[in-house]
């Protein structure tokens, strides 16, 4: 999933924002304790979450993939005092492991864990979302993105996650995985409500705005 030396990789850590010790102690136990830890934003990815939000300062996010909350805690640092960050998933055991780091955060109540399956859910939310993170299953990257664009403010942000997928989107793979998100690259790139900068910031981070007009 990584596309730098692990050298340079530490070194760009090194000169980033270090992690708080809430979500330091979130990354040991993740890897310690949680199945497919590769899942977890981590470190740089998790500091460009927090300072795109910050930038943003968003009153309403959403966030579909909520595995061990790290991607969320990150995601809430940037909300406004009266924000609200709105997280699925369908995975009731690391739901509940994401619960009890987000308790400690000082954006607790900031922060709404959903159980459930996103493709029913979304719907039922209300419009006026500022940033949406899409981080979950990758054949359903394309639903989710029809389904929040008309909920999404212009000039609101869609974060897409693993869009390079560990290099393969660019290799003669078929797989069912990598087909979806070549599609689902495909799909943002020749959307006309939204302009997409592909980023190849860990596994591949797409950032991509709902134009205003």
């Amino acid at each position: 999933m990584e596309f730098i030396a692990e050298k340079l990789l530490n070194y760009c850590e090194q000169h980033s924002q270090a992690e708080s010790d809430l979500l330091k102690q979130l990354n040991r136990n993740t890897h310690l304790k949680v199945g497919q830890p590769r899942m977890l934003s981590g470190h740089l990815q998790g500091r460009f979450l927090a300072m795109l939000s910050k930038l943003l300062q968003p009153a309403y996010i959403l966030e579909i993939g909520t595995y061990t909350g790290y991607s969320a805690l990150c995601l809430a640092e940037g909300l406004n005092e009266k924000g609200q960050l709105i997280s699925i998933d369908a995975n009731e055991e690391t739901t509940s492991f994401a619960k009890q780091y987000i308790q400690q955060s000082d954006k607790a109540k900031q922060i709404q864990l959903l159980l459930g399956d996103a493709a029913q859910l979304i719907p039922t939310l209300p419009d006026g979302m500022d940033l949406v993170f899409i981080d979950a299953d990758k054949k359903s990257y394309s639903l989710y993105f029809d389904l929040v664009i008309n909920k999404l403010k212009p000039g609101g942000i869609i974060l897409a996650d693993n869009v390079l997928w560990s290099g393969k989107v660019i290799e003669n793979v078929q797989d069912k995985d990598t087909q979806f998100i070549r599609e689902f690259n495909t799909k943002v790139n020749t959307d006309p409500r939204v302009e997409c900068v592909m980023l190849p910031i860990r596994d591949g981070l797409s950032v991509i705005r709902k134009k205003s007009s």
